[in-house]
C-alpha cells in the first residue's frame, strides 16, 4: 500500500470507446518523506510525508525543518512496520508510482456549506405549496408525546458539509507525467485547490 497527496484542479471529460467520460484532474506536487513514527518510540507505525517546493530542504530534524516553512502541507499515514522499511527520510514520491495503477482510493473533505435547514441538508420534499397551506419548508414533527424528548439521530437542520469522504476503487483514466497530472473518473470531494489523499 502506498500514499500520495494531490491538489484538485478541475473537472473535464475525455473520449473513451466513443463515449464521454467525466474526469477530475489531480496534480501531484513535489513530495518528500519527512519522518517516521515507530512502534518502539510512538506506540504505532506511520509515514509522514510533506509537499515542498524546496528541493534542498534539510530533513535531518523534521521539527526544525517545519519551522523554516520548507513544507506547505504535512500528512501522516498509518503503515505497517514492513512498509515502513521501504522508505527513508528524504525520499521523493512522485507520479511515477501511479503509472500502472488502475484504481485508487481517494480521501478528501467535502465542501463546507455552513448551517443548512432540513430540506436542503436531507433532501426533504417539503409540504404542500398551495390550497391555503402555510406549512411549506418547515421540518415537521420531530418527536411524539412520550418520551417527551427528541429521539437521537433525527434528521434536523445543522452544519452541512466539511466531512471526510472516502471513495474506493476509483478508475484512473490517464496519467500525464509531463504535467504531473492524473485523471480519475467522476467527481472528487472538495473545492478547487483542495488537498486529496491518494491510496493505492
Amino acid at each position: 500500500m502506498a500514499w500520495l497527496l494531490a491538489k484538485k484542479l478541475e473537472m473535464t471529460r475525455v473520449v473513451k470507446d466513443e463515449k464521454f467520460i467525466p474526469v477530475t484532474l489531480l496534480e501531484i506536487p513535489a513530495i518528500k518523506v519527512v519522518w517516521f513514527k515507530t512502534i518502539e518510540k510512538d506506540g504505532y507505525s506511520a509515514l509522514i510525508i510533506g509537499i515542498t517546493e524546496n528541493n534542498e530542504a534539510v530533513l535531518k530534524d523534521w521539527k526544525a525543518t517545519l519551522s523554516k516553512n520548507d513544507f506547505s502541507t504535512i500528512k501522516e499515514f498509518p503503515v505497517t512496520q514492513g512498509d515502513l522499511e521501504k522508505y527513508k527520510v528524504g525520499d521523493d514520491l512522485n507520479i511515477d508510482a501511479l503509472e500502472w495503477i488502475e484504481t485508487v482510493t481517494l480521501v478528501g473533505f467535502s465542501k463546507g456549506k455552513w448551517f443548512a435547514w432540513a430540506m436542503k441538508k436531507h433532501n426533504f420534499h417539503g409540504w404542500p405549496a398551495g390550497h391555503g397551506s402555510k406549512f411549506h419548508r418547515a421540518l415537521g414533527s420531530i418527536g411524539n408525546r412520550k418520551p417527551t424528548r427528541t429521539h437521537k439521530g433525527k434528521k434536523m437542520h445543522g452544519h452541512m458539509g466539511d466531512v471526510k469522504v472516502n471513495l474506493k476503487n476509483i478508475p484512473v483514466e490517464f496519467v500525464n507525467k509531463e504535467m504531473n497530472v492524473i485523471g480519475v473518473r467522476g467527481g472528487v470531494p472538495g473545492g478547487r485547490n483542495s488537498m486529496v489523499s491518494i491510496i493505492f
